[in-house]
């Protein structure tokens, strides 16, 4: 027994709810259908931003917007003027949750509670009449005349037109290739490095805002870097780790990254303030206290990773001890050796391939009546509300053009 709808929509994540409810709120008569594969809707929601929902980012200019994606850039930049940062905060406030800027720019629900979105959804998912079903996992896709046919385990769902709103989800892949669809393979996009070194061994928590390079790349980011138990995170970190997601995954996640942990004081000048700091502070000792903006237990760490003892005064520093410590503060290289996902947020690189899409409707270039919105496509963006925001920007221009 088929069961007919104007628009089925799979995948009962953020971007599937926000694109059905923007369809509905727009054509009330059409009949909208969320079909999602697990047992529980808008899991992803629940846990992201560490339970609180990083709903977008008070980045409010699509030009400055587009640059936190390392892919989708170009193609972000129309759709950004349709729908950007402002209108997602607008709409939340017209569905009743309010947002609020953090220092960092990230924007959260005032309640601080991503169950605040939750709600949002399925109290106008509801209201508008939209029909959710759970556990149904989609077991094919087909095109009949000018319908599509969805059959998941247990139903056979038909409608005119369909939306693949899964993320990152092989199985569906895999049936847009028997379509024609070439698809980007995934890569991890957002994840921490692996670092066992003794430098930063008792170290975790520090953070400094550092500049880091990747050797033998043109891999470069800088901005605040955390040392964890496992070894590097922060944003300079996720930085690297999105643009180069294709670059790491090749090198098999084994590689050398370079860190100056005076960001943007060169060599040169940080020899200059060192040589003043020996002659103003002659019978202090070097490892007491950081001069430079960061923690005493880096600091101390560097100097006594410069083959610096703990009771060597400024006076006594020779010139290869000056020299190695210039080298530990703005050039300390670390081997990487794999990667840790970022706490619960796993982002991948990849997906469809952004050419085989109409940005002005999201709409498959290929085939007449399937669209597209979130990460399904080959879209991802670094950690601070920026993929939410693909979502919300790809569901509404779907609304839009249907």
């Amino acid at each position: 027994m088929n069961q007919n709808f104007d628009i089925i929509i799979v995948g009962g994540g953020a971007a599937g709810f926000f694109t059905a409810i923007n369809i509905v709120e727009k054509n009330p008569k059409l009949k909208v259908a969320i079909l999602e594969r697990g047992n529980e809707v808008l899991s992803k929601v629940r846990i992201s931003g560490g339970g609180r929902c990083n709903v977008t980012h008070a980045c409010f200019e699509p030009n400055e917007l587009v640059k936190f994606y390392p892919r989708g850039e170009k193609e972000l930049r129309g759709p950004f003027h349709q729908f950007c940062s402002g209108d997602t905060v607008e709409w939340f406030s017209n569905h009743g949750v309010e947002l609020k800027i953090e220092d960092d720019g990230r924007m959260f629900p005032v309640s601080n509670s991503s169950q605040t979105i939750i709600d949002c959804f399925l109290q106008a998912t509801q209201k508008l009449g939209i029909t959710v079903f759970t556990g149904q996992s989609v077991q094919s896709i087909f095109k009949k005349d000018n319908f599509w046919k969805i059959e998941t385990q247990n139903k056979n769902y038909i409608a005119e037109k369909l939306i693949l709103a899964t993320g990152s989800n092989p199985k569906i892949w895999e049936m847009l290739q028997t379509f024609g669809h070439a698809i980007v393979n995934p890569v991890p996009s957002l994840f921490t490095f692996n670092i066992k070194d003794a430098r930063i061994k008792e170290l975790p928590g520090v953070s400094a805002m550092v500049s880091v390079k990747v050797k033998d790349t043109k891999l470069a980011s800088t901005g605040p870097l955390l040392i964890t138990h496992w070894g590097m995170s922060g944003p300079a970190i996720l930085k690297l780790s999105a643009w180069g997601a294709r670059i790491l995954a090749e090198k098999n996640y084994q590689f050398t990254i370079f860190v100056n942990w005076l960001n943007d004081i060169e060599a040169g000048d940080a020899e200059k303030i060192l040589k003043n700091l020996k002659q103003e502070h002659a019978k202090k000792g070097v490892s007491k206290k950081s001069p430079f903006d960061f923690p005493n237990r880096l600091w101390e760490s560097l100097v006594l990773a410069s083959s610096i003892s703990e009771e060597t005064k400024w006076a006594d520093l020779s010139k290869i001890q000056l020299q190695n410590l210039i080298h530990q503060l703005t050039n300390s290289s670390f081997q990487v050796n794999g990667k840790s996902t970022f706490k619960e947020e796993f982002v991948t690189a990849g997906g469809i391939d952004l050419k085989e899409i109409n940005f002005k409707t999201m709409e498959s270039k290929l085939h007449e009546n399937l669209f597209f919105a979130g990460e399904i496509i080959n879209i991802d963006a670094v950690t601070g509300g920026f993929n939410f925001q693909n979502a919300w920007t790809s569901g509404y221009i779907l609304a839009n053009s249907l």
